[in-house]
């Protein structure tokens, strides 16, 4: 009686151990690649001696995950210049789950403004989820008031054709244009722009 008392006492613990290691598995981490546009001998769009490069370099700076299970990734961190090619081999060494390129915008006409959101042009594996992802951030930058949203496009941009992921590329206004370029150098007003995508990319993991 005892052996068998002993038995099942054991089989108890061994069930007990399994439904705890189950409960407590790690959750798989959720890579993000921020592509921080143009750097070094590229510098994007100059207007007023302030350039693309240096902007989204500043903005870029300022995003950050919140959440410990979501890692960023970023294809420069300072001023230097990156191919296209080099930027796409690099973020699918990464095998990402999102890839973000963030720029900024001019045009001749400076009556054209806002924020342009696009994926890729050719239809592909992730074409489906690029779209939902898009259209979801979109909604989260467009609760900052003085961004003027557009609506979505697709284009075939070089990262986006080439990334083995999900991916977006963001146009955030137009340098160009006298109100973006407000609030494109603002302080203020970039910090409530990388508070928004972080905020989106904390929320990924979730």
């Amino acid at each position: 009686m005892k052996k068998l008392f002993y038995f099942l006492l054991i089989i108890t613990m061994m069930v007990s151990f399994g439904f705890e290691k189950t409960t407590d598995a790690v959750a798989k981490p959720i890579n993000v690649v921020i592509d921080v546009a143009h750097g070094g001998s590229d510098s994007g769009a100059v207007i007023k001696g302030i350039s693309e490069k240096q902007l989204v370099e500043q903005l870029s700076k300022k995003i950050k995950s919140s959440n410990q299970n979501v890692q960023l990734h970023f294809t420069r961190n300072d001023d230097k210049t990156l191919s296209l090619q080099e930027r796409a081999a690099f973020i699918n060494t990464l095998k990402p789950d999102l890839v973000l390129s963030i720029h900024i915008n001019s045009n001749r006409d400076t009556n054209k403004s806002g924020l342009e959101i696009f994926t890729a042009q050719e239809e592909n594996e992730f074409s489906q989820k690029s779209t939902e992802i898009a259209q979801k951030l979109s909604s989260k930058l467009s609760e900052n008031d003085f961004l003027k949203g557009n609506e979505l496009r697709k284009a075939p941009f070089y990262i986006l054709k080439k990334t083995n992921a999900p991916a977006i590329l963001i146009e955030l206004g137009y340098l160009s244009n006298e109100n973006d370029f407000k609030y494109l150098t603002d302080t203020n007003t970039q910090n409530k722009i990388a508070n928004s995508i972080s905020e989106f990319i904390s929320d990924l993991g979730k």
